[in-house]
């Protein structure tokens, strides 16, 4: 039998980034011979990986990042299971380079995104393989790309929600506020930019709701719709960005605080990615 070596055992570790004794095994079935032990491994990594494949990933990184001229940005969720590997220093490096790859390339979906080149093989491919040695499941879970006139990111506590903002204007002062408008997607969770962009069945259920209860408070039913419709404008308050209380000045809503800033300004899209949500 071949003598497997410590030296020996510590070269395929570094090559492959496995474990000491899964090394040393691979070693012994390839009868030392490294190509053999380290297909072994990529193969025995592959079963692992797919294994944990139904397992829930839902800690990670969330990374807003836009463009040096501010005309497009990518929003991207890398996964892990626990919190204690989306801290270490491996997994941050790696959440960034996929970001920055994302933000380099401009892909178009995350179908695109996880097809790229990287690191010689499919960013796919390296997700699987990270969940073989890391022991747990690595994914990307969203990818968001948006252009505009300007675009502005903002990444909330500790990379847990990461926002994008599309505007009509690539200004200073409007991209301030659309940095501003970020923090308030991150914290108040709007389902649109105002009531034109809420789909029609959300409406409907809205709607739908309004008038049960309504109908189980014992209202009239000449009155249902009309109380249905009040609740709806209530609704667009609560969920959608432009309706909302501005955050930084309560006294006024989102829409009013961009005639602040410019008359012209307006939210053209956005998009908010939150870890597990």
């Amino acid at each position: 039998m071949t003598t497997i070596t410590a030296s020996t055992v510590n070269k395929l570790r570094q090559m492959t980034g496995a474990g000491m004794m899964d090394c040393k095994k691979a070693l012994q079935e390839s009868n030392g011979d490294m190509d053999t032990a380290v297909d072994i491994l990529r193969k025995k990594g592959a079963a692992k990986a797919a294994k944990r494949a139904d397992r829930e990933a839902a800690e990670g990184l969330s990374i807003a990042k836009s463009s040096s001229d501010n005309s497009y940005g990518i929003v991207v969720e890398v996964n892990c299971e626990t919190d204690f590997v989306a801290k270490n220093e491996d997994f941050v490096t790696f959440a960034n380079q996929v970001a920055d790859l994302a933000l380099t390339s401009k892909f178009e979906n995350k179908d695109a995104l996880l097809a790229a080149p990287f690191e010689g093989k499919t960013l796919g491919e390296i997700c699987v393989d990270k969940t073989a040695v890391i022991g747990e499941k690595v994914e990307i879970s969203n990818y968001a790309l948006l252009s505009s006139e300007g675009v502005a990111a903002y990444n909330h506590g500790a990379n847990r929600i990461g926002v994008l903002v599309a505007l009509n204007s690539d200004s200073e002062e409007a991209l301030q506020a659309g940095r501003d408008l970020a923090m308030q997607i991150a914290a108040m969770n709007p389902i649109a930019v105002d009531e034109n962009a809420v789909p029609q069945e959300v409406k409907d259920k809205e709607l739908e709701i309004g008038r049960d209860i309504a109908k189980q408070e014992g209202k009239p039913e000449d009155m249902l719709d009309r109380i249905a419709e009040g609740k709806l404008k209530r609704f667009y308050k609560d969920n959608t960005l432009l309706n909302q209380s501005y955050v930084k000045d309560s006294s006024m809503t989102v829409a009013a605080f961009l005639k602040t800033v410019n008359p012209e300004l307006s939210v053209k899209s956005f998009e908010r990615f939150q870890l597990g949500a």
